[in-house]
């Protein structure tokens, strides 16, 4: 009983670590600033987004479940020196969105309190520093996880109820939006946004940890993908819901910061602070999954980082947020990497679908080929974007 009471907990963990490591400040200002452009026509395109993430994450999480593997241990089982590849990929993704992440605690934390964005990020950083001090990290990072997630949830959701949106043009344009060529970009910015990176196997690596493997485990990691998935999701709606609300009352959002503005307008000031904590939560929340997700991409290629993963972890964390206070957030840095980082989605993932058919891997698991096939179809939108967001990026280099 104990024992099943205890897997319920890494399965819930692992779930909203995975959300949570989604909802980032990114996250939040992506969907303000689409819903202020798209209106009612950004419902479809979080419906056709998450359809997409939730296959994506249905094929990586089953095929890291029966493999009982890393994602860069399923690489280099397909190709010998794969995984190292993918795995500095993801790891100086995970560095660089990182600077983001702590910069937006920061952002947060002066918000609520009135205080310098740097003091801030330091704040926020030291939250989840002390997370991985502690003895049982995985443990703690899932109660953090989950406490910061239902603070998000229900902040968001009171805004919501305050904005009185248009859910039923909302509804209508989930299925048929006004403008389907404008929806385009937002669809693949939030695919990347959702699944991109290291996210995707934030909750696998997890539940790795935590030992919950197996084709006898296969129904609880789908379970645990399921609520993931649809707490992303929630907190997307909610969100989506509360600036939708405000721009379709006539109201002019701030162009400089259409979430903070969006909530400010919907409940004064009130609403700014609301604002301030979601966006701090949002934001320390992905600090500790970008930390321990990227980190644990290296643990079983390099054996000093698997014996001190916990100071490793802390470690990165800290030169996060040193580059943010010496440099700030290096534009340069940040559109090089996110640009090579969309490409990491529909590598890894097609390295998913390619094991999923290898017995050296999967062993007598079969995968559902209409798995299979949804995810080749994600994998060849993904990558077309993957290319787009490179060639932007470098462009904005030159």
């Amino acid at each position: 009983m104990e024992n099943k009471k205890s897997n319920l907990s890494v399965l819930i963990g692992a779930a909203f670590l995975m959300a949570t490591s989604a909802i980032g400040p990114g996250f939040m200002t992506q969907t303000a600033t689409f819903t202020n452009s798209l209106r009612a026509d950004f419902a479809f395109v979080i419906f056709v987004s998450i359809i997409m993430a939730y296959i994506t994450q249905l094929n990586v999480w089953r095929v890291i479940a029966v493999s009982e593997l890393r994602g860069q241990d399923i690489a280099n089982k397909l190709l010998p020196g794969l995984g190292y590849f993918i795995a500095f990929l993801v790891a100086a993704g995970g560095l660089a969105f990182n600077i983001g992440n702590v910069g937006g605690a920061g952002l947060g934390m002066q918000v609520i309190f009135g205080i310098d964005p740097k003091l801030g990020a330091v704040i926020g950083a030291i939250i989840g520093i002390i997370i991985f001090t502690s003895k049982s990290a995985g443990n703690a990072m899932d109660k953090l996880t989950q406490i910061l997630g239902a603070i998000m949830l229900i902040l968001i959701g009171y805004v919501t109820v305050t904005t009185s949106p248009p859910v039923g043009e909302a509804a209508a344009r989930m299925v048929a939006p006004a403008d389907f060529n404008a929806t385009v970009p937002a669809i693949l910015t939030l695919l990347g946004g959702t699944v991109g990176g290291y996210i995707v196997f934030s909750g696998g690596h997890r539940l790795i940890d935590a030992g919950i493997t197996g084709k006898e485990n296969l129904s609880q990691v789908t379970k645990s993908a399921n609520l993931g998935i649809g707490v992303a999701l929630i907190v997307r709606i909610f969100l989506f819901l509360a600036v939708l609300g405000v721009v379709s009352s006539g109201a002019a959002l701030d162009e400089s910061n259409v979430a903070a503005s969006a909530f400010q307008i919907a409940a004064g000031n009130i609403g700014y602070k609301i604002f301030g904590i979601v966006y701090c939560a949002a934001a320390v929340t992905s600090v500790v999954g970008a930390a321990f997700t990227s980190v644990s991409f290296l643990r079983t290629l390099f054996k000093p980082v698997d014996e001190n993963a916990n100071k490793v972890t802390i470690g990165f964390i800290v030169v996060s947020t040193l580059i943010f206070i010496i440099v700030g957030q290096p534009q340069t840095l940040l559109i090089l990497v996110g640009a090579v980082n969309g490409l990491i989605l529909p590598v890894t993932l097609a390295v998913m679908l390619i094991a999923s058919t290898k017995k050296s891997i999967v062993g007598d698991y079969v995968h559902p080929t209409y798995l299979r096939i949804l995810g080749w179809i994600v994998c060849v939108i993904a990558a077309y974007v993957g290319v787009q967001t490179l060639v932007g990026g470098l462009s904005k280099l030159v």
